[in-house]
């Protein structure tokens, strides 16, 4: 008999069931359910971002073909694509959003230390990035006057490199109100774009003792109070203690800031760096804000090895329930990537996943050794030819 179960069974137990039922119950969703659990859901959805399925029709044909393997992910049977197609649109996508932040409280505790920094402030990247939809199948989401569209906000810990916050908003929505609400502990280190370059959102996080690094917008007006010294050596061209001039933005953000000119060598040109951070070499700021490159590197990889990018559902509690279970999909890889010692790859990672998603083998030697780990098979069926009368039965019936 087989002793282990598949590896994408093995994926889905890393979740706990008895909290997912209080999210089940906290949100009502099983209130207008017909014939799918929201557990059933839930791992319907997830093997769609991990087998990369195009289709409601390839969502259910996947499952239905396990040919009995359904009873180790705690299903009974594969999901109709009507039935599925039904709870998209009606089971709310808070049931799938919750369990993001499960999972990323599960990565926090294995993700390895950012090594590029001695200092240890919890280092961070804000970003958004647009999800383009078609208007014709997603009214509901329009954006400009011929283009439909939503926004994909995350905060990245560099800790790992996985995203510890995450929202959906509208296109038209401004980058800066949802960095209003992300919760941000005292003494972290948040780096962004000029995208938020709000005067009461740097003066609110000075006040409550969160750092920043960000662009300085051209238009800016401000006084040099100080010329720091320049290091010799980096690409720090100059370093100066400065307060903003215009009536706003004295009253929004009063408090001292510090402008860092550095030299981008590759696109030959100078960058204007802004930051409350008022401590740290020049040179450690210049890094800082070149590593939130990572989180554009972050959106690049869930857009080229999940499905986020095509949905298999029009409305938009069906197009948030599949953003948040690519998320929780992404979170996974990621945490496996954290416990293996073979040094994978993501894109390798979710391909070798894909391929081996029903395969009985023990996923944490899986992860160490891929190529030696042979899959476990079940016991050989006896050859009916050789069972005693069958075999005699079944030639006289063909002859």
């Amino acid at each position: 008999m087989v002793r282990c179960a598949s590896l994408f069974s093995q994926l889905v137990g890393l979740f706990n069931r008895v909290q997912f039922y209080q999210l089940v119950m906290k949100h009502g969703a099983e209130r207008y359910s017909k014939g799918c659990s929201s557990w059933d859901h839930f791992v319907a959805m997830l093997f769609c971002q991990l087998a990369q399925a195009k289709s409601l029709r390839e969502i259910c044909g996947g499952l239905a073909c396990t040919m009995g393997k359904l009873r180790h992910l705690g299903m009974k049977d594969a999901p109709k694509k009507s039935t599925l197609s039904y709870a998209n649109t009606h089971r709310p996508w808070q049931v799938f959003r919750d369990p993001f932040y499960e999972t990323a409280n599960m990565c926090k505790l294995t993700a390895p230390k950012n090594r590029k920094f001695r200092f240890k402030n919890k280092l961070l990247s804000l970003d958004s990035s647009t999800i383009s939809l078609c208007l014709n199948f997603f009214p509901w989401a329009e954006f400009r006057r011929t283009k439909g569209a939503v926004k994909l906000h995350l905060l990245l810990d560099h800790d790992g490199y996985f995203p510890s916050y995450g929202y959906i908003s509208n296109g038209k929505k401004h980058d800066v109100t949802i960095a209003r609400k992300i919760p941000l502990p005292p003494g972290s280190i948040v780096t962004m774009d000029r995208g938020y370059n709000e005067y009461k959102l740097f003066g609110s996080w000075t006040e409550q003792g969160i750092f920043f690094v960000t662009r300085l917008k051209e238009n800016a007006v401000y006084t040099v109070l100080e010329e720091k010294f320049i290091p010799a050596t980096g690409n720090v061209l100059r370093d100066q203690l400065i307060r903003f001039n215009g009536f706003y933005a004295k009253k929004d953000c009063p408090h001292i800031l510090r402008r860092v000119v550095v030299w981008d060598a590759e696109n030959e040109r100078e960058i204007v760096l802004l930051t409350n951070h008022l401590k740290f070499a020049a040179n450690t700021i210049s890094a800082i804000y070149k590593d939130r490159w990572q989180i554009e590197l972050f959106f690049k990889a869930l857009k080229q090895n999940l499905k986020i990018k095509t949905f298999v559902g029009t409305s938009e509690n069906a197009l948030y329930t599949q953003i948040w279970t690519a998320l929780i999909a992404m979170l996974l890889i990621k945490y496996l990537q954290f416990k293996s010692k073979f040094g994978w790859s993501l894109s390798n990672l979710v391909a070798f996943l894909r391929w081996n998603l029903f395969t009985y083998r023990d996923l944490w030697e899986w992860i160490d050794r891929p190529f030696d780990v042979q899959p476990l098979l079940p016991e050989p069926v006896q050859d009916v030819f050789s069972m005693p009368g069958l075999g005699q039965h079944l030639s006289r019936r063909t002859t």
